[in-house]
Parts: C-alpha cells; structure tokens; sequence
C-alpha cells in the first residue's frame, strides 16, 4: 500500500513506520492520522511484519496536533476527533506484534501520546516531551491524561499537564516515561536491535505477554494473576512450547513457528 504523509519499509522482519511531514514538524492531521491506523493495519496483517519501529522525520517524533483543524471544531467534532484518534492509538498499544517509538525530536501533545500508545520508547537525547494541551485551553484528546499517570505516576503525570512544561529526554527517562536515552546517531540501529532481541523468542508467547499487560492493568490482582494462569496454560499446549523447552535442554537456539 501506498502513503502519502509517512513511509512503511520492511526489512528483517521489522515494519519502520515513520511520520512524514517534516515541514509541519509532524503534525498530526486527519490525513495522517487515517495512515497511521491503515499502517499498523497493514504490519500487522502481513505475515513477514513481526514488529513495528515508528518514527519521525527531521526535528521532530510528532510535535503534536495540527492546531489549523481543531481551531473551530465544535463540541461534537472534537469527541469524534477524539474518538478516532483513541482507536487509532489502541492499534499501537493492542498490537500482538511489538511496537517500539524511536522519538528523535518533539513529541508533544499528540505526539506524546502517540509514544506512550507504543509498548517500548526509546529516545534520542535530542527528544524533548510535553503534553501543553492546558495552553490551548483543552485536555489531551488521544489518552494521554490516562497513559501518563499509569507510566509515570499520579502526581508527576499531573505536574506535566497541569503545566504543559516540556521535559527533555534525561527527564523522560528518570520518570519512567522511556526507557532507554541514546545518541540521536545511534537512535535506530539501538532501537532496531531490540526488536531483534524480542523476534528471537516465540510469537505467540510475546503476543500474550502484550495482552496479558494490557488487559491486566484494568483489573484487580486476583482477576489479573487468573488471566496469566490462563495463557500460560494456552500455551503450554503450543508447539513453540515444546520447541523452545527442548532447544534449552539441548543447549541450542530454538526455532519458533508461531503454532
């Protein structure tokens, strides 16, 4: 498939989606945003896509919203908007295939957002994080007043929204909002080797391992321990299972199928 705003290349087994509005310091419009949801579509769906790297291109990761189409949206056109961009965020986060934000410059606002949607982050040292929607006089709109507080915490969460200060990465890394800082030269090749490392194990045991995540952050511990019980048992009847105990018994790699 062909896209206009942004580019999708394959290459080992690794989807690099990246944001391609670089005059608009990746700006996320209606346009893109209807990409970036047909993207993640696309990798995963396809059978040679084990993970996906997003990106950006030039200064920025994404510097936010593109302000020109919400200036006088009205109430019901902002939930929608709202609405639409939820769902196309929740792709990242509930894809069984590993997503991996590689934030080369500004991500703010929806930018931020789009991010934390991802499962890893990875940051230059040139990032720079910030969710300034309190400044236009509004909240954030694609999750991030609910992302925030689950990665960094309540009280930090509400210092960055309640401010609209813009941190930089070193920051976003001793509050738990990346994971890792890294040169800006070094940004993809390090980003590219973890998804590496995760490809080496069994598919089906990472997708479970997302979800188990995902859907175990909303209940309570023993709701949440029942479900891992549930997926370990699923796929203890796997033959990755059996493929990845035997290789370690006898001391070789394994090779997963994914069944």
């Amino acid at each position: 498939m062909s896209y206009a705003l942004l580019t999708f290349q394959v290459a080992d087994r690794i989807a690099t989606i990246t944001v391609n509005r670089p005059d608009k310091l990746n700006a996320l419009n209606d346009a893109l945003m209807a990409e970036l949801g047909l993207a993640m579509a696309e990798a995963v769906a396809r059978s040679d896509v084990r993970a996906v790297l997003l990106t950006g291109a030039g200064r920025a990761f994404v510097a936010g919203a593109d302000i020109g189409e919400l200036v006088d949206q009205t109430a019901v056109e902002g939930k929608a908007r709202a609405e639409r961009g939820q769902r196309t965020f929740r792709q990242f986060e509930t894809s069984p295939k590993p997503t991996l934000a590689a934030v080369n410059g500004f991500a703010l606002g929806g930018g931020c957002e789009l991010a934390m949607a991802c499962h890893i982050r990875i940051a230059s040292e040139k990032a720079r994080f910030g969710q300034p929607e309190v400044k236009l006089g509004i909240v954030p709109g694609y999750g991030g007043s609910q992302r925030l507080p689950r990665l960094v915490g309540k009280g930090r969460a509400l210092e960055l929204l309640l401010t609209g200060d813009m941190i930089d990465a070193t920051e976003a890394h001793r509050i738990g909002l990346v994971n890792r800082v890294v040169s800006a030269e070094s940004l993809i090749e390090t980003s590219r080797a973890m998804l590496t490392t995760m490809l080496a194990h069994g598919p089906l045991a990472i997708a479970q391992c997302i979800e188990a995540v995902d859907r175990g952050l909303d209940m309570g511990l023993d709701d949440a321990i029942a479900l891992e019980a549930s997926y370990f048992g699923m796929l203890s009847a796997t033959a990755d299972k059996a493929e990845g105990m035997r290789a370690f018994l006898e001391k070789r790699a394994a090779t997963f199928t994914g069944t």
